[in-house]
């Protein structure tokens, strides 16, 4: 029996990679726009809280369970932003090459040595919109700020952030190289072991 589960998002990349990280286990994952759901106002102070608050909304508006993720870039020279704000950094509304270019600037005096950077995903599953215990999972994925873009894969800010285990940006990984590793891939993995359990 096919599972069918909300996404949160109407973020197409987001969409995919979870689709691909769940194409082994028995669920069907629907956008949230296929159902005509609000985005929800994203409030909260970290990620825990803004992805409740999605998966909540979602699962109020569709009646279906919902999974939600809230994830960003924090850069340790910036204090951890843009973190939460990774989305709407350059503003709400911006786009993905406005708020990477609005990063590139703020970093642009930062020593070498002082350009790290992690990528940050918390995923949340919850049964129904008043669920008590919603499933909870955490990725995180370390990495340098590099000064320009490099490699047309992924979305956001993938082409200024590198692996050094790779020895290049997370655009320039395949699809099945970046989930292997990725923040997302790591949080969608734990879900998906939880899922399995219910």
């Amino acid at each position: 029996m096919t599972h069918h589960i909300v996404l949160a998002t109407g973020n197409p990349g987001k969409v995919r990679e979870l689709q691909q990280l769940l194409a082994d286990a028995d669920y069907k994952i629907s956008p949230q726009s296929e159902f005509d759901a609000p985005e929800a106002i994203e409030d909260g102070l970290g990620f825990v809280e803004n992805a409740l608050i999605k998966a909540r909304s979602a699962a109020r508006h569709t009646g279906l369970p919902a999974i939600a993720d809230d994830s960003g870039i924090a850069v340790d020279a910036l204090d951890g932003a843009p973190g939460i704000y990774s989305a709407r950094y350059a503003g709400v509304g911006a786009s993905d090459e406005q708020n990477l270019n609005f990063l590139l600037e703020n970093m642009r005096d930062v020593d070498e040595a002082d350009r790290t950077a992690r990528f940050i995903c918390l995923m949340v599953y919850v049964r129904h919109a008043e669920d008590p215990t919603p499933i909870i999972c955490q990725g995180s994925w370390e990495g340098r700020l590099l000064h320009e873009p490099q490699g047309e894969n992924g979305f956001g800010y993938d082409p200024i952030f590198y692996v050094p285990e790779k020895g290049c940006t997370s655009a320039q990984l395949s699809s099945e190289e970046k989930n292997a590793m990725s923040h997302r891939g790591q949080a969608i993995r734990c879900l998906v072991e939880h899922l399995k359990n219910l």
